[in-house]
Parts: structure tokens; C-alpha cells; sequence
């Protein structure tokens, strides 16, 4: 099979194991950007005893879906959860491309950095501290995440680039770091795409590491075949060459989204999410043990708890 046509394959993969976990949305709605004539939302999720006047920590999460699908209920589990734990939790919507992947998904990386804008100029009237936000993502929206985070440039034209994206923490779900520019298909191929292929490329997120890095948790499966274990622990090195803190715990004889809190029973949702308290805990965004049990028979071969 040549790179043409192992590349719908995989993005055909992508997108049926996240449509396939989706949920609703949790949180309140609110429209952070008009574009293509569609109103593009944020759902937030406050924590018990929330005001207005608070300053909490917080997340944003980006769906996955190979960018053709998916929608901003698969993160609906992770924001009830860390809304318990005391932080504003919220997930975001993007434009989705059409199935034929003949467009790079710069729209998609351009809506992002809108939504993180949009938090961080809200911020006092959502109860956020604009110093304590982390972005959040899984596969397609990994690859979101790392790009707020990370990237200079990318921006929506229309965005008040006086307004950083840059985040305090990145929390990664079997994230796309690598894509497109190392998907397991054979060498690079710039015309994958039928516009902005090149650019897109140029703003891979791991072409922007510095010692300036947020903090970065990296969760995916032993046995992802979208996103490679070898490309995460590659990513890892590079974070921790510029001494920038870099977890990476890869689950035993698990896939891609695996995650996902219809899976399994919600396994190793529970199992990704003591993870992500452990690690938010660390670094002062909540406190005491996680509320969640570890379930049995949850196996990783580095890392976890």
C-alpha cells in the first residue's frame, strides 16, 4: 500500500475511534468565534462553590477526529471530573474539514489559538487565574493543544494577536505531536494536501520546543498505530533537552483512544485521569489524592501510579 492510499486508512482510523466515543457536551455555552457563517462554541464546566471572582486554574480541551470529525462532548467525562477537583474545565469546538483531506487543517490550528484567546481575554469574568491555564487535547486535538501551547504563528488573521496562547501546561491524550510531517507512511509528502500542505508543516508543534515549554504530560497507548510510541518519546527528548518537565506513561497493549470513557468499561478513562490529578497536583492546581479509584488490570510499561 503506498503513502496516497495508507493515508485515508489511517485518517479513516482516527476519525471512527473518536466519533465512535463521543458524548455531549458538559458546561455552559459560549460562542468564542463566528466563522464559515458558524458559531463556534466553548463549553465550561465550574467547580462546586464557583464565583465569578474566583481565580482558578484551568483547562481547555480539544476533541479529536482527524480533524474531519469529532465533536466536543469526548472530553465531557474529564471536564465533570476536573470541575470536581476545584478547576474551570472546558471544552472547544473548531471547524472541521471535509472527509477528503485535500485542505491542511489550518483553520483548525487558527480556531485553537481563537478559543484560547477568547478564555484568557474572559478570564476574570470566568473565575480563571490567565497564569494557571493548561490545554488539553487527544489525537487530532493533541496536536491542537501542543499547537497552542507551542507554536508562534498560525494565527486567525482576525485575533487580537496582542492576546498570548502560549499555555502553563500541556495535558496529551495520544496526541498527533508528529503529524503530518512523521505519520508511519513512508518519507514526507508535502502535497498530501491540496492547499496549505507546506505551511502546515512548518508549524509542526515539536519544530517549536525551547526551554520556555510548558510543563507536559503525554498519556497513549503501547500499541497506538496512528501515533507511534517511538514519535511521543521522541518528542519527550526534545522537551527534556531543553529542561522542560516531560511525563510520558504509555499503557500496556493499548490503541489509539483508548482512553475514552466508553471504552473498556471507562477503564483507562480512570486510569488517565489519576494521572492527570497526580500531575495537576504536582504542580499546585489541586490538592490531595485523587478522588478516583485505580481499576485493576491496568498495566503500563513506564511511569503511572
Amino acid at each position: 500500500m503506498n503513502k496516497r492510499t495508507l493515508l485515508p486508512v489511517i485518517i479513516l482510523g482516527i476519525l471512527a475511534a473518536c466519533v465512535a466515543s463521543a458524548e455531549k457536551p458538559v458546561g455552559t455555552p459560549y460562542t468564542y468565534k463566528v466563522a464559515d457563517g458558524k458559531e463556534l462554541k466553548l463549553y465550561v464546566s465550574t467547580p462546586p462553590g464557583w464565583k465569578p471572582t474566583d481565580s482558578r486554574p484551568a483547562i481547555v480541551f480539544f476533541h479529536g477526529g482527524g480533524f474531519v470529525g469529532g465533536n466536543a462532548g469526548q472530553f465531557a467525562g474529564q471536564c465533570t471530573h476536573l470541575a470536581s477537583r476545584g478547576m474551570v474545565a472546558i471544552s472547544a469546538e473548531y471547524r472541521l474539514l471535509s472527509k477528503d483531506r485535500r485542505k491542511a487543517p489550518i483553520v483548525c490550528n487558527q480556531d485553537a489559538k481563537s478559543a484560547m484567546r477568547w478564555v484568557k481575554s474572559h478570564a476574570a469574568e470566568l473565575g480563571i487565574d490567565p497564569n494557571r491555564i493548561a490545554a488539553g487535547g487527544g489525537s487530532a486535538g493533541g496536536h491542537l493543544a501542543a499547537f497552542v501551547g507551542l507554536v508562534d504563528g498560525g494565527d486567525d488573521p482576525a485575533d487580537d494577536r496582542s492576546i498570548p496562547t502560549k499555555v502553563a501546561a500541556l495535558v496529551l491524550f495520544n496526541p498527533a505531536i508528529a503529524w503530518p510531517e512523521k505519520l508511519p507512511i513512508e518519507g514526507r509528502d508535502t502535497d498530501m494536501f491540496r492547499d496549505g500542505g507546506k505551511e502546515f508543516l512548518s508549524l509542526a508543534p515539536g519544530n517549536f520546543v525551547s526551554p520556555s515549554s510548558p510543563p507536559t504530560l503525554i498519556l497513549s497507548g503501547e500499541k497506538d498505530p496512528i501515533v507511534p510510541m517511538s514519535y511521543l518519546q521522541e518528542f519527550q527528548r526534545k522537551l527534556e533537552k531543553e529542561g522542560v518537565r516531560c511525563e510520558t506513561v504509555f499503557y500496556k497493549g493499548q490503541g489509539h483512544a483508548f482512553f475514552n470513557r466508553n471504552r473498556d468499561n471507562g477503564r483507562y478513562y480512570t486510569a488517565t485521569m489519576i494521572e492527570v490529578d497526580r500531575f495537576l497536583a504536582s504542580l499546585g492546581w489541586i490538592s490531595g489524592p485523587s478522588t478516583l479509584k485505580m481499576p485493576d488490570g491496568v498495566l503500563t510499561i513506564n511511569g503511572g501510579r
